[in-house]
């Protein structure tokens, strides 16, 4: 089958990378592809940038929100504005191997799976290989995803006839809108994994401190209690055992390259 396969990217301030990020789409050996990128009231020159691409390729759309409102808006509205059957994810700043949709579409209808991710690789700023390589469980259902998000979201692929037209509550922002949008889809289908390495994650410079991470707990609570509507009681509990497991996946999911 040449379904055609709808790429989900938000962009903002992500004219540093967008070059290389289109490109690897436009290098996939899958051809039947639409690229939707919402632009989120960027400062920078990426939204000219990705206009000059969607004009010389009509696969590629470009959005333009009215304000600034976050990867969470930007996301729904590329969602909602897709046609493809399979859904795909990429960030502005991350790059796709070029046999990534081809074989992960091959692994998903030789199988009859309606969700899926891969194995990824980490890279820095320069593309150059950080020598760190990110595996996950070979099924992730309902319970195991609520433990921790194991998902690269550079990674994922949906049946949209089967897990249906995925939203997220905005009011997430830029906080684990992505492992909002899992939760919602392992409702509707497991997850399965393929391991071939297809991508490759950008690691930024940023910072390590305690302030990230108690960001970060911040955001898993509000997450749970936002985006699925727990209570303050459940929200924390899940907060916890997303800590727990994620000090299990850095010990037996993420690999050093041999």
């Amino acid at each position: 089958m040449n379904a055609l396969v709808s790429v989900i990217m938000p962009n903002y301030n992500g004219e540093k990378f967008l070059s290389e990020t289109i490109g690897s789409v436009l290098a996939q050996t899958y051809q039947n592809w639409e690229l939707l990128i919402t632009d989120d009231c960027s400062t920078d020159g990426s939204a000219a940038l990705i206009r000059e691409y969607a004009e010389k390729d009509p696969r590629i759309k470009l959005f333009v929100q009215e304000k600034n409102g976050g990867a969470a808006a930007a996301r729904n509205r590329s969602l909602r504005e897709a046609k493809g059957k399979w859904i795909a994810f990429l960030d502005s700043d991350d790059v796709w191997k070029p046999e990534k949709l081809e074989r992960q579409l091959a692994f998903m209808q030789e199988n009859g799976y309606a969700f899926s991710c891969t194995k990824y690789e980490h890279i820095d700023e320069n593309s150059e290989p950080l020598g760190k390589v990110v595996v996950s469980p070979k099924v992730i259902g309902k319970h195991k995803m609520f433990r921790y998000c194991y998902l690269g979201c550079l990674t994922v692929m949906y049946d949209a006839e089967t897990v249906g037209l995925l939203q997220v509550d905005e009011r997430l922002g830029n906080g684990l809108n992505d492992y909002a949008l899992w939760l919602k889809a392992v409702k509707k289908a497991k997850c399965y994994y393929l391991g071939e390495c297809l991508a490759e994650y950008r690691v930024r410079k940023r910072s390590l401190s305690h302030g990230k991470k108690t960001r970060l707990i911040k955001e898993h609570y509000r997450l749970m209690r936002i985006g699925e509507g727990r209570n303050c009681f459940v929200s924390l509990w899940y907060t916890c055992v997303h800590l727990l497991f994620g000090v299990m996946k850095k010990l037996f999911y993420v690999k050093r390259r041999k």
